[in-house]
């Protein structure tokens, strides 16, 4: 037979996987459906008499129509138009065109012949070495998944297990992190021993959908190998305060995706000369309580004190305390992604209007960039061991605004001529900064400090 020897002599070879079995679910159910076809034709054949109501309700008529009217193509057409439809940019469009025309004209071959299953060429995986450095891979917070905090979804759906392998690499030049996926291994099975598992990329804190990238999705498989790569742009100074956050999923075409684990990798620590594929175990996302959260963040800034008449001829007047604010790094909100910041000072015990400065609103900026100097005057050198530089950083959400952290820079006595105050409570690299500042009078003290969320509040 004609049909017969089309089929016969069609390459599939060139399809992957996911398309072949596509085909072959609608070939099956192609075939299901003659089947129940033909079974309702014999029976009209057998209990209708009027020729002309069984020519309708057979719909042989429909078929006839189709003949005058429609070339019927042969496999090797068929095939041709494959290879001219798949270069265009849509390769999902032409996967869906090319099932239907070619179940319309080949299922019945292929359905003669029995159950048709194609055995494509073995994939092999890449020659990489399964090399696990655990000293790579630190989770943010010891007690829970960094993620949990902008999500409230059930996570425990399936136990998770398997692992999953990648590389970052940081071209300084571009200022891009490369996060290389290669593959999984021995991932839960969600449907019949099988999943059809992707991978979803977030650079975090930054949760819009600018840091989301997502690999192709595997069908049927528990071993997805991937081999895609994410760019990320990103300073070098930025990457301090980032943590990559690599979760599995499992695609589900009627209803929601199933979460299969995940791996955190704080970028703080990294070591960036090794470049080499990592094997990590999935994790559970276990729920991150947000009041665990000690740091929101990094500022950098430089701080200066400038005695009274250092400068000759009698000035300043009085000292000069001179604050810049360079930057801020890595601003976790409360809902993730960009933030409107801005940072209000105050020079303690001195809580008046007339102390509070700020700096500039910069609007949806993970690291913000706010260049901006404050100087209080009025000082002697003997009072900024009883005073406090607090720093704050602000959130605008709306026409609200939310303090995301702070930094206080003292003496840390806990108390300020001679009572005791709330205030005075900074850490020892707060107190190591104000300390340099005043034994090294007009000399800039530049330093990185975290946005801590534990500040004693003496506003309302």
């Amino acid at each position: 037979m004609e049909g017969e020897q089309v089929v016969s002599s069609l390459d599939l070879s060139h399809l992957t996987e996911e398309e072949q079995s596509t085909i072959l679910q609608v070939l099956q159910r192609d075939s299901d459906l003659r089947v129940l076809d033909e079974g309702r034709v014999r029976n009209l054949q057998q209990t209708e008499t009027d020729p002309r109501r069984l020519h309708s309700l057979s719909g042989a008529w429909f078929t006839e129509e189709c003949v005058k009217r429609h070339r019927i193509w042969s496999g090797s057409d068929l095939v041709h138009a494959t290879i001219r439809c798949r270069r265009t940019k849509s390769r999902g469009l032409f996967s869906f065109f090319f099932v239907i025309a070619f179940c319309q004209n080949l299922a019945f071959n292929f359905r003669s012949q029995g159950n048709l299953k194609p055995s494509p060429a073995p994939r092999t995986k890449s020659p990489i070495a399964k090399v696990c450095v655990s000293d790579l891979l630190l989770r943010v917070q010891p007690g829970g998944s960094m993620m949990s905090l902008f999500s409230s979804r059930d996570f425990g759906a399936v136990e998770v297990s398997g692992r999953i392998q990648f590389s970052l690499v940081y071209y300084g030049q571009k200022e891009e992190l490369h996060v290389k996926v290669h593959c999984c291994e021995d991932i839960a099975s969600v449907r019949k021993s099988r999943s059809n598992p992707y991978v979803k990329a977030y650079l975090l804190p930054d949760k819009s959908n600018q840091s989301k990238k997502k690999t192709s999705v595997k069908k049927k498989t528990l071993n997805p190998v991937y081999d895609q790569t994410f760019r990320y742009k990103v300073r070098l100074g930025d990457l301090q305060s980032r943590t990559l956050n690599l979760s599995v999923w499992h695609a589900e075409s009627l209803g929601r995706n199933v979460f299969l684990g995940e791996v955190e990798v704080s970028l703080g620590p990294w070591d960036r000369t090794y470049t080499q594929p990592v094997w990590q175990d999935l994790q559970p996302r276990v729920i991150l309580n947000p009041d665990s959260i000690s740091s929101r963040g990094t500022i950098v800034l430089s701080i200066k004190f400038i005695p009274d008449g250092f400068e000759g001829g009698g000035l300043p007047l009085t000292g000069e305390l001179h604050i810049w604010l360079r930057e801020a790094q890595g601003l976790l909100s409360y809902k993730g992604g960009p933030v409107d910041s801005f940072v209000k000072s105050y020079i303690l015990p001195d809580a008046s209007r007339e102390s509070g400065q700020k700096t500039r609103m910069v609007k949806r900026s993970i690291s913000p960039t706010y260049n901006h100097t404050m100087v209080y005057d009025g000082f002697h050198s003997g009072d900024l061991r009883e005073a406090c530089a607090e720093l704050t950083v602000w959130h605008r959400e709306g026409f609200k605004t939310r303090i995301l952290g702070g930094i206080r820079l003292s003496c840390g006595t806990g108390q300020s001529y001679g009572e005791p105050v709330s205030w005075m409570d900074s850490t020892e690299e707060e107190i190591v900064v104000w300390t340099s500042m005043i034994e090294n009078p007009n000399h800039w003290i530049d330093t990185s400090l975290p946005i801590r969320t534990n500040l004693a509040q003496w506003f309302e």
